[in-house]
């Protein structure tokens, strides 16, 4: 029997809503960030329900083990506009190109499912994921003042958007 060399992207579905959730909860707590599962978290107890009835997507990366590694959603918020949710890789699988393969991916289903638009919150303690965000076209609306540091307890948000190309 031979092993996936590499980690491998599949559609979610409502059997992965725990291990997802763990991984989502693990990643915020890294950051020190509080999970928020009766709200902003609450779309990950129904995955199929809250992203694929919709019009979305939601992808999970599983390693040779088929253990959820990363993960990523794509939320209707009309009919040319998703939003990029969940977005999470384990830290040991960071630093591999992961990430990113997880942002092309998203934003290549995006494009399939005919979204023109691709918007996104994030915490302003995710450097990182932000960094590259940001080297995919994705930039914060006029509006926004620009970062500062807060106390990583808070959920404070980053809006961006990319405008499809």
């Amino acid at each position: 029997m031979s092993e996936r060399a590499s980690p491998t992207l599949r559609p979610a579905t409502n059997a992965d809503c725990e291990p997802v959730r763990d991984l989502v909860f693990e990643v915020l707590a890294e950051y020190g960030l509080r999970p928020d599962p009766g709200n902003t978290d609450a779309d990950l107890a129904n995955i199929e329900q809250s992203y694929f009835a919709h019009g979305g997507a939601f992808y999970v990366l599983e390693d040779q083990n088929s253990s959820i590694i990363g993960a990523y959603g794509l939320y209707r918020m009309d009919e040319h506009t998703c939003e990029l949710r969940k977005m999470y890789l384990r830290r040991e699988f960071r630093g591999r190109g992961l990430g990113k393969r997880l942002l092309e991916d998203a934003l290549a289903n995006a494009r399939r499912l005919g979204f023109k638009k691709v918007v996104l919150e994030t915490a302003s303690v995710l450097k990182e994921a932000i960094a590259l965000y940001q080297a995919y076209g994705f930039t914060p609306p006029p509006t926004q003042p620009p970062l500062r540091p807060l106390r990583p307890s808070l959920r404070a948000r980053v809006a961006v958007s990319w405008p499809g190309r």
